[in-house]
């Protein structure tokens, strides 16, 4: 009976061991998943300015990544206060003017009521809206907190990928298990995929917003530039995206008794300021980083479902890295179209 050497008994322990810590720690730690992704989408973008800055003008290396994180950070905070403030702002006036506005809310329910010969404002109705409520703002506020923590633990990241840049990416070229130009390729293809959507993504959304603020203007919507931040953001989402923003301002017309103005602003919405989404998000991420359309469709869907609002960016790059890895698959081991293996 033949014998299984001790050296194979030893490193399948040591492999069922190593497995087995991986699957610990991932468990423990995949709540920080979103946050590792996003220090790795500023560490791409931001990695040749702190090879310029600390090669080529001997900056400090902790010095250089301090810089480089609190601009991306002011960048990336500036208009999340900004939009802070403006619903900051709306949300005082509400409370403020909370009984006319709720007379004049339900002065067009009721009117909607009579035109169409609907019940809106039921017993049942109410209850449903008031759980939905009670439950969504506990919801809202650990969101909140989540999202403040996850900041945070991303520039921690963020900090020691930019200080160690250099040997983290050596790193990565001597453990990866793959010839030097799949892993180039690799490499290539993670990088093109995070600039087409980091930047891709936020300039279609300004796009979106530009064009919402024409249309704003001259219908003559109240506080046009606070609905072209809202249509900024909202158009990042997908699936639903600016239309978070033109459908209540089309609705705040109909509560107004202007009825054309608000089946205008629906019309122009749904045909103008949707189709900026439909036309250029396509083209713009295929001009940044070839792209293909149906990856960034289903890339964004899987992405947000599985990571949150990060999924935008890495949804894509999941599919296309899929895609590369069969691609280095059929590199690595000599398979060829029409054929078989032909490595040893």
């Amino acid at each position: 009976m033949k014998q299984i050497p001790n050296n194979s008994i030893r490193q399948i322990l040591i492999l069922a061991t190593i497995i087995t810590l991986g699957i610990i720690l991932f468990n423990q730690l995949s709540y920080m998943i979103p946050a590792f992704l996003g220090a790795y989408t500023l560490y791409v973008l931001l990695r040749k300015w702190m090879f310029i800055l600390q090669g080529r003008y001997k900056w400090n290396k902790s010095l250089t990544a301090a810089i480089l994180m609190l601009l991306s950070f002011l960048i990336i905070l500036l208009p999340i206060l900004l939009v802070i403030n403006m619903l900051t702002t709306k949300i005082a006036f509400a409370m403020e003017h909370s009984q006319e506005v709720l007379s004049s809310l339900q002065a067009f329910i009721e009117k909607i009521e009579s035109q169409y010969k609907i019940q809106i404002l039921t017993d049942a109705n109410l209850d449903k809206i008031t759980t939905w409520g009670s439950n969504t703002v506990p919801k809202i506020l650990a969101s909140t907190f989540d999202t403040i923590f996850g900041i945070v633990i991303m520039y921690f990241i963020l900090y020691f990928m930019l200080v160690d840049g250099r040997k983290m990416e050596s790193s990565f070229y001597d453990w990866v298990p793959l010839k030097d130009e799949n892993t180039l390729l690799l490499r290539k293809e993670l990088n093109s995929m995070v600039y087409s959507n980091a930047i891709g993504i936020p300039l279609i959304a300004i796009l979106q917003g530009i064009v919402g603020l024409i249309g704003y203007l001259i219908l003559g919507v109240e506080e046009p530039w606070f609905w072209f931040v809202i249509t900024c953001i909202t158009a990042m989402l997908p699936v639903v995206g600016a239309a978070i923003a033109y459908i209540p301002v089309s609705l705040l017309f109909f509560a107004a008794g202007n009825s054309g103005k608000g089946i205008i602003m629906l019309l122009y919405g749904l045909g103008i300021i949707g189709t900026v989404d439909n036309l250029f998000r396509f083209w713009v991420l295929k001009r940044i980083g070839d792209v293909h359309p149906l990856i960034t469709g289903f890339g964004v869907i899987i992405g947000v479902s599985l990571f949150g609002f990060i999924g935008l960016i890495f949804g894509p790059i999941l599919i296309s890295l899929f895609l590369v890895l069969i691609k280095i698959y059929a590199s690595e081991f000599n398979i060829q179209k029409g054929g078989g293996a032909n490595g040893n």
